[in-house]
């Protein structure tokens, strides 16, 4: 009896242990396929992984709250911190921008991007401040990260160095808008800068500018005297004493050889003008002392201002050109206006 009773107690036991290994080995099967998924998504993962590690732009990239969750080797040299230091930290703390134009900190990008759902593109002249605080001008963007439903997931942050290409760009612009000599504005900024003087005229009937065209008196016996050289040096010199005698919103370039340009904003009358042309004048005619060498020169100077509405920026460089060589003709240290013929 007693065995008989004992029985269906150990038949009990004997499902409950099978059914728990049962359990305990799917568990494991679970387990081994969760960790070979795991295995396969990080090899399909490495690839990806090791290409935006060998991208020139770093890559950041952050969770719906504006996390840091990656970095590539990049983002670590351009900001200066580790993945492992910068996990999980607010991306602001660690990509720290500045917008040099208004001299302010731009707040979380990821964020930004992530509410208003749309890439956002660095201002022209952003500086990142690195950990150890080395300022880098940088550009490009972040953008939100979707998922196959167009959720977003996340954000991801490209920046790239571009202090080399700013300078490239800084030096076309100089080659392309300013004498090589003086560095003043050569005819292709002065022409563009009095065309937008034009325009503003046209707009506001009040509003004149005058326009100045000088010419050295006997500069090429100085060439002939004393050498291309010294004329270099003198040109030089003369373009700094012209620009000490305007004001900071007017312009002065240079055309060739030793002919220049003024342009003089919003003034009064013909009569602002010739001030000008006189102080220029008496500027110019203090000896200037170059290597050694006391040399004095004047100019020869032609003055006129706009007219109204139908001026055109050509015309107005051809009348002041004519005035200059009229003043010529009466000698040196002239200055004479233009006068439209009736």
């Amino acid at each position: 009896m007693k065995l008989h009773q004992k029985q269906p107690s150990e038949s009990r036991k004997d499902i409950v242990n099978s059914f728990a290994e049962t359990k305990l080995h799917i568990a494991a099967e679970m387990a081994i396929e969760k960790h070979t998924i795991n295995e396969k998504m990080q090899e399909k993962q490495q690839p990806m992984v090791a290409i935006i590690n060998s991208m020139q732009h770093a890559v950041v990239v952050t969770d719906t709250n504006g996390c840091i969750q990656f970095m590539n080797l990049m983002a670590e040299v351009l900001t200066g911190w580790q993945l492992k230091d910068a996990y999980g930290k607010d991306l602001a703390e660690v990509v720290k921008l500045i917008d040099k134009d208004i001299e302010e900190t731009i707040e979380n990008l990821a964020t930004q991007t992530i509410i208003t759902g749309a890439i956002l593109h660095l201002p022209d002249n952003c500086v990142l401040i690195s950990k150890n605080g080395r300022e880098i001008l940088v550009g490009d963007y972040a953008a939100p990260i979707r998922d196959s439903s167009g959720n977003i997931t996340g954000a991801v942050v490209v920046l790239q160095e571009v202090t080399q290409r700013k300078l490239m760009e800084s030096r076309l612009l100089q080659n392309a808008f300013y004498d090589g000599l003086t560095a003043l504005p050569n005819r292709a900024l002065f022409l563009d800068r009095l065309k937008q003087a034009v325009e503003r005229s046209k707009r506001r009937l009040d509003y004149r500018f005058g326009i100045l065209f000088l010419d050295l008196d006997g500069f090429q016996e100085i060439n002939d005297r004393y050498g291309h050289t010294m004329g270099d040096d003198l040109l030089i010199a003369i373009a700094r004493r012209l620009e000490s005698c305007l004001r900071s919103g007017d312009t002065v370039g240079r055309f060739s050889g030793d002919e220049f340009a003024v342009l003089l904003e919003d003034i009064k009358d013909i009569n602002d003008a010739i001030s000008v042309a006189k102080r220029i004048q008496d500027t110019l005619g203090l000896p200037l002392n170059l290597n050694g060498n006391l040399i004095s020169t004047t100019a020869s100077i032609g003055i006129t201002i706009n007219q109204g509405g139908s001026d055109q920026p050509e015309n107005l460089l051809q009348n002041a050109d004519a005035a200059m060589y009229h003043a010529k003709q009466q000698g040196k240290a002239r200055y004479a206006v233009f006068k439209i013929r009736e």
